[in-house]
């Protein structure tokens, strides 16, 4: 009876809850979609060899490129239906937990860098956050309002660049192709006089379909997770906390905005936190 109920849920989760990341904050300040490429749908990408795992499936480049600096607090924020920005609903609901990852890339132009072709390497992730009880990445994102928030690495060599934002949802992934990928990107321009330029991966080419953080089976009592792809740079990896994970938000909700700006923030803006 336990086996059949986990199944229908299952079942019941992998058709409902998609999702897409679609607005950027900087330093706290609302961005919004104005540099976004946003994804032509909320379905996720199943395919770890389409070129659409890069940035998702009918994501036009944006007319926006948003101005960050190394060291600036980057956050991205996801919703299930275009434009909804109500904490109300959850992220990324339906049981599809897993794994929280940002990469990103230096291009020529951010405008018209198709991300497939692109070198990316990664600035953030966040996996099996507590192991008792198991507390994936997806529900932190949930229990701030979509936001996920990450630092430009220090000294980063000064251009145009994609931001690519994703989540794993591993709730079928107990079989081969069951993964499901919810990727989006964002365009930016990093300003400075840096010189880092960490090692890159391609994406698609970064995941196997075999890796032990896309086939799983995260119904049972895990102790430890194996985060997909790379090393974050400059990061060690994360380790699951033995206790149980907080779920009050770090994210300011009370001022989350109902609408979606579609111009690129001025210069000098206040912001109003982070997650």
């Amino acid at each position: 009876m336990h086996l059949q109920f986990i199944t229908a849920a299952c079942l019941l989760a992998s058709a409902s809850a998609h999702s897409t990341f679609q607005q950027l904050w900087i330093n706290g300040v609302d961005a919004g979609s104005s540099c976004a490429r946003k994804p032509a749908s909320n379905s996720p990408v199943t395919s770890i060899s389409s070129p659409d795992l890069a940035c998702n499936a009918g994501a036009a480049a944006s007319a926006g490129v948003c101005q960050v600096k190394p060291g600036d607090d980057v956050t991205v924020e996801m919703h299930q239906q275009p434009g909804d920005r109500a904490c109300r609903n959850e992220a990324i609901g339906g049981n599809h937990y897993g794994p929280v990852l940002v990469y990103m890339a230096a291009v020529s132009d951010a405008k018209s860098a198709v991300g497939s072709n692109a070198d990316w390497f990664k600035v953030a992730h966040m996996g099996l956050v507590s192991n008792n009880p198991d507390y994936f990445g997806s529900r932190v994102l949930n229990d701030n309002c979509g936001h996920f928030t990450f630092k430009v690495p220090a000294g980063l060599a000064p251009g145009n660049y994609l931001i690519r934002a994703e989540v794993i949802a591993l709730h079928v992934a107990s079989g081969s192709g069951g993964a499901q990928f919810y990727p989006a990107c964002f365009q930016v321009n990093v300003g400075g006089t840096g010189t880092v330029k960490p090692p890159t991966v391609k994406i698609p080419g970064v995941y196997k379909a075999s890796d032990p953080g896309i086939l799983i089976n995260i119904y049972q009592d895990l102790t430890t997770y194996v985060l997909p792809g790379p090393t974050a740079y400059g990061q060690a990896s994360p380790v699951p906390a033995t206790t149980a994970w907080p779920t009050t938000a770090t994210w300011n909700t009370a001022l989350q905005p109902s609408t979606v700006p579609t111009v690129v923030p001025a210069a000098g803006a206040t912001g109003i936190g982070k997650a």
